[in-house]
């Protein structure tokens, strides 16, 4: 595998990791058969994809020799990260709706003193 990596796919897992930047070293299972299961993944384990041909890696299932992602012709590596952005999304969107200050007579905080407190609800999410 690429050392070097930004995103990490395990096909078999449906599971997509960012490795750098902003949330670096999550991962997120991708529930959506119709997308892992197009013809183009069928004899892909897994692919590491750096920021330059030289720092991809798809890995195949069988005993193909390990290609460079542009090579495998698997398409834009934005369809797994933007399917890692929405589900970042929704992470941090359940974040901010769990976190909830009480006063000490239990009352809890109104909308706009907890947006003063931790901002705006986030409504977008782009790596």
């Amino acid at each position: 595998m690429a050392t070097s990596a930004n995103w990490t796919v395990v096909m078999d897992d449906k599971l997509v990791i960012k490795q750098t930047g902003d949330a670096a070293g999550n991962g997120y299972v991708i529930d959506d058969d119709a997308f892992w299961s197009q013809s183009k993944f069928s004899n892909i384990w897994a692919i590491q994809h750096g920021t330059t041909p030289n720092t991809d890696e798809v890995e195949y299932r069988d005993d193909t020799p390990h290609s460079q992602y542009d090579e495998a012709t698997l398409g834009s590596i934005q369809e797994f990260t933007n399917r890692w952005d929405a589900a970042h999304l929704v992470r941090l969107q359940s974040d901010w709706d769990m976190d909830n200050y009480f006063d000490e007579t239990g009352t809890q905080e109104t909308a706009d003193a907890k947006v003063a407190r931790i901002g705006a609800r986030p409504t977008s999410y782009t790596s």
